[in-house]
């Protein structure tokens, strides 16, 4: 099962066919910019009535779908964090996992984290390759025909 799971993903990290220089800015603005790129090239397809590739359609839909899931885990653990600020012992965990590292540029592990994620689906994407993210890009692929 593993095997087989890592042969999917070794096949979703090769470049596709007949891809564009700018379907590849596009793809990497889209998550550079949380989807606003995407979502505005879909807008200009609709009225120009054009066909948008599958490997534009794939990182535009993942792009705007993590945002909008970053959207929902930050709300989720901002109430968390309001909880658990009020007992004593264990509000300093939010704290730590928010305070500023000196050799990460004064991000925070969870900025750090969230950046290297954000680099990497940017960089895949103008390369010309279907970034892979468990559980989100399967959606995606289901959603869009992939697979």
């Amino acid at each position: 099962m593993t095997l087989l799971m890592n042969t999917e993903r070794m096949i979703s990290l090769q470049p596709s066919r007949q891809i564009y220089p700018i379907e590849r800015i596009i793809s990497a603005a889209s998550y550079l910019t949380a989807g606003g790129a995407g979502f505005v090239w879909l807008i200009i397809a609709a009225i120009l009535k054009k066909h948008v590739t599958p490997f534009l359609l794939y990182h535009i839909l993942q792009s705007i779908f993590l945002s909008i899931l970053y959207f929902l885990i930050a709300t989720f653990a901002e109430l968390i964090y309001v909880i658990l600020y009020r007992i004593p012992v264990i509000n300093a965990i939010p704290y730590l996992i928010n305070m500023p590292l000196p050799i990460a540029h004064g991000l925070s592990i969870i900025q750090l984290i969230t950046t290297a994620i954000i680099l990497y689906l940017a960089i895949t994407a103008g390369m010309g390759l279907y970034s892979y993210i468990p559980w989100v890009s399967d959606i995606i692929n289901i959603n869009t025909g992939r697979k």
